[in-house]
């Protein structure tokens, strides 16, 4: 067997690399060298500023140095974990930029002008927008500490400012939520300067729809120190401030919690086997009531609701009219109890047109039904006349008028009759 010739190798081979692969070493200081006397040779200016950035971004790398550029706009310099700034290596070279959101004047008008930079600049290269609002706000956000009060207001006024064109989302807030942040107050007073800015440039509709979006409609409480932490205290914080609209808005999520929360308690008491005594629900109607300061138009509303809601309907309209009023015919004394105005009345009978009209298996119950709590001494003659001349149209009048057509004649003969009688 004869041995293979081994084929000749190459010794000392130079493998080239081409010049597009090859991969520049990473250097911010370098960057931020570029950058900081670029802007520091354009002063204050805010057109030769922003001329700057824009004609910087074809020169260096700003998709990598994203964070570095965005730390010297908002603090002059590179921000090391935790938020202190990184001084220079080389002493006899200049670290920071003196234009920054820092280094601005404590007014509206001049973070204004800042603000105005970094929007041109994300809106030349988008994708700095995007890196903005994903990710450099959360972070300079969580820094808080390590600025100075002053810093801090400039800040919650650039991020009021940032917020109020609708475009970005508020994400960024959660940073505030950080423990150390509420515990010391330093969130809370963040959120009254920011605000303030945000409701100066928009109104609260605007603001609700952000906050709605990011999930933290809800949880504005949660910025105030836990050992301080009320209705109250937020309500007087912030009307202190000038900040009422924050303060309805606060009150009006409020009275909506406290509204599911009346409409949740009750029905789970109606769906208990065996259920509980109308005695019993009205009772306990009546104290919850009173706990969340809920009218009783409102509560007659949650408690119609609430006896509709507790019941699967049958899918056979001809059988919904005789399931409907065995059903309701039970709760008339607890309707009867909530229902002792006439503006009670007449949301009552605004509830059941509108739950007829928009259930189509009850479109022709309605007469049924407003007859039925009439006898119950639910509803007065006096109040359902009134909804019927009423100019209040609502879902479906013109057809329940013409159900109730017959009922409503016989009730004003026997008014007639009444006023006879009297005279």
């Amino acid at each position: 067997m004869s041995n293979k010739q081994q084929k000749p190798v190459l010794t000392g081979q130079r493998i080239r690399t081409r010049k597009r692969d090859e991969k520049e070493k990473y250097d911010p200081n370098g960057f931020r060298d570029t950058i900081v006397k670029g802007l520091n040779a354009a002063g204050f200016d805010l057109e030769l500023v922003s001329k700057f950035l824009d004609t910087s971004g074809g020169k260096v790398d700003y998709k990598r140095y994203w964070e570095t550029l965005f730390d010297i706009l908002f603090a002059g310099g590179i921000l090391a974990p935790g938020g202190t700034l990184v001084e220079h290596d080389d002493k006899t070279k200049v670290a920071l930029c003196e234009f920054c959101l820092f280094s601005a004047e404590e007014n509206i008008e001049a973070i204004k002008g800042v603000a105005t930079v970094f929007q041109r600049l994300t809106r030349r290269y988008r994708y700095l927008g995007k890196k903005l609002e994903d990710d450099q706000m959360k972070k300079i956000l969580s820094f808080l500490k390590s600025f100075s009060p002053s810093e801090r207001n400039k800040l919650a006024m650039f991020t009021g400012l940032f917020l109020s064109t609708g475009e970005k989302p508020a994400n960024c807030l959660e940073s505030l939520f950080q423990e150390t942040l509420v515990k010391e107050g330093i969130s809370l007073e963040f959120c009254k300067v920011m605000f303030k800015a945000w409701l100066d440039e928009k109104d609260m509709n605007s603001v609700e729809n952000i906050l709605v979006k990011a999930a933290l409609d809800r949880r504005l409480l949660e910025f105030i120190p836990s050992t301080k932490r009320s209705e109250a205290y937020f309500e007087k914080y912030f009307a202190d401030a000038g900040l009422d609209q924050l303060v309805t808005f606060q009150q009006n999520l409020q009275h909506d919690d406290n509204k599911n929360f009346f409409k949740s308690e009750l029905k789970e008491l109606m769906q208990k086997d065996p259920p509980p005594s109308v005695k019993d629900l009205e009772a306990t109607a009546k104290e919850i009531m009173v706990k969340t300061s809920l009218t009783e138009p409102e509560v007659i509303k949650l408690i119609w609701s609430c006896i509709m809601g507790i019941v699967e309907w049958n899918k056979k309209e001809e059988l919904i009219l005789d399931q409907a009023l065995r059903h309701i015919k039970p709760y008339a004394p607890l309707l009867a109890a909530f229902n002792t105005q006439g503006s009670s009345e007449l949301t009552l009978i605004y509830e059941i047109q509108d739950y007829c009209y928009n259930n189509i298996s009850f479109m022709k119950t309605f007469q049924k039904l407003i007859v039925l709590l009439y006898k119950t001494d639910v509803l007065s003659e006096e109040q359902v006349l009134r909804w019927n001349r009423g100019t209040h149209t609502g879902k479906g009048k013109s057809v329940f008028c013409k159900q109730m057509k017959q009922f409503v004649e016989w009730l004003e003969n026997a008014e007639e009759e009444s006023d006879e009688e009297e005279d």
